[in-house]
This record gives structure tokens, C-alpha cells and sequence, in this order.
């Protein structure tokens, strides 16, 4: 789990610094809004390399670097609304903006062992909602590459240690797992998945883990 924690805040710094992909950057900033502790981390980053900036010498600016800094000190101020605080049953602000709806009106398809919601897919990345019910497993596999998964309501563990709502499971090619949601309620994942799974394990295990039994 720490190495978990550890990658973690390295998403979080490549947040601040604006070069995560744009899903996976919706998947940092909602667990920046649900976590506190993250959040305070990306503000101090923030201000680091604001010092980092300030600290570095100046430099002339071409003709043209010039023009743009007027035009850019020319428009007028624009009023950012403020992060609106998740409330019951509500995604998180970022979430809600990016997937262009609410909870309530997610049209999910039934992918076992619960359902899912696909908003963005390309041909390197998937971005979904994905929700299990009670005590039931993914199947057991390994990663091609990045797979982050924010936990929205509930919980889900495996060999790593158990993830709670606002927590955010960090796999790569290093992490082959079977996750398993709480036995006490659902489990409802923000996932965003940036290279192809590959199931493992023995037939009767993933056929049991699809099937519920």
C-alpha cells in the first residue's frame, strides 16, 4: 500500500504541473476534491512552483511573446464559480463536468459483476463508472500498462490492502490482483484505464468470478 501512496502523490505532482492526460487528470482532481489531505499536498506543490518561478531570472521577451502578453493583460477578468461540495448521492464536481451528468441519470449497461458506463474510449485509453455489487470479484488479471481507479462510494481491496471512498488504487505492469468489492454495500468506481488488461488465473476461477459463484 505505501508503494501505492507513493505513486499516488507522483500523480498528484504531475497533476499540478497540467501533463497527466485529460481523464486522468478528471480522476486526480476528484480526489482532490474528496480528499483533504491530497488537496493540501497539490496546494503546497503549487505554491513550490510558484517560488520556482519567481526565483528564476528574467528573460527579454521576443517581439511576438510581447504582443501576447498585452493581449493577454487586456482581457477582462473572468469570475471562476466556486467547486460546488458533493452531497449525497452527487459525482464529484470535476467528474460531474466531464461525464456531462449526474448519477441519477447514468444510462449504465450490465457488464459482470455489476454495471458499467463507458464516457470516453479511444483506442489507447477507457474512461467509465464502473459499480459491483456486494462481495463480488473482478476477475483475476495483469496490466499492459496504467490503470487508476478512484473509489466513489463503498470499498474494494485485494492483495494490497483495502480501498475506501476517495482513494485512488494506482496499477501497472506490476500489479497482477483480483479485486473484491466490501461485502456490506456496492461499490462504485471512477476508472480510467490507459492500456488493455489481460485476465489470468485459472478458467474456473474467472469463470466463477464472472458468474458470482
Amino acid at each position: 500500500m505505501l508503494l501505492n501512496l507513493e505513486r499516488l502523490d507522483l500523480l498528484v505532482a504531475h497533476y499540478v504541473a497540467g501533463c497527466l492526460p485529460e481523464p486522468a487528470h478528471i480522476l486526480v482532481g476528484s480526489h482532490l476534491e474528496m480528499q483533504p489531505s491530497s488537496g493540501r499536498l497539490a496546494g503546497e506543490l503549487e505554491v513550490l512552483a510558484g517560488q520556482s518561478l519567481e526565483d528564476a531570472e528574467p528573460s527579454g521577451l521576443s517581439s511576438s511573446e510581447s504582443r501576447l502578453k498585452a493581449i493577454l493583460e487586456s482581457r477582462p477578468e473572468i469570475e471562476v464559480p466556486p467547486i460546488i461540495a458533493r452531497q449525497g448521492d452527487s459525482l464529484p464536481h470535476y467528474l460531474r463536468s466531464y461525464a456531462g451528468r449526474n448519477l441519477d441519470d447514468v444510462p449504465w449497461k450490465t457488464k459482470l459483476p455489476g454495471k458499467q458506463h463507458v464516457i470516453e474510449k479511444s483506442s489507447g485509453m477507457e474512461a467509465s463508472l464502473l459499480w459491483a455489487r456486494p462481495g463480488r470479484a473482478l476477475p483475476h488479471h495483469h496490466h499492459k500498462g496504467l490503470e487508476l481507479t478512484l473509489v466513489l462510494q463503498g470499498q474494494f481491496y485485494d492483495h494490497r490492502g483495502a480501498f475506501s471512498q476517495g482513494d485512488v488504487s494506482v496499477a501497472d505492469e506490476t500489479i497482477i490482483h483480483r479485486p473484491v468489492a466490501a461485502s456490506d454495500s456496492p461499490c462504485l468506481c471512477f476508472s480510467v484505464l490507459l492500456a488493455p488488461i489481460t485476465l489470468s488465473g485459472p478458467t474456473f476461477r474467472m469463470l466463477g468470478d464472472i458468474l458470482g459463484v
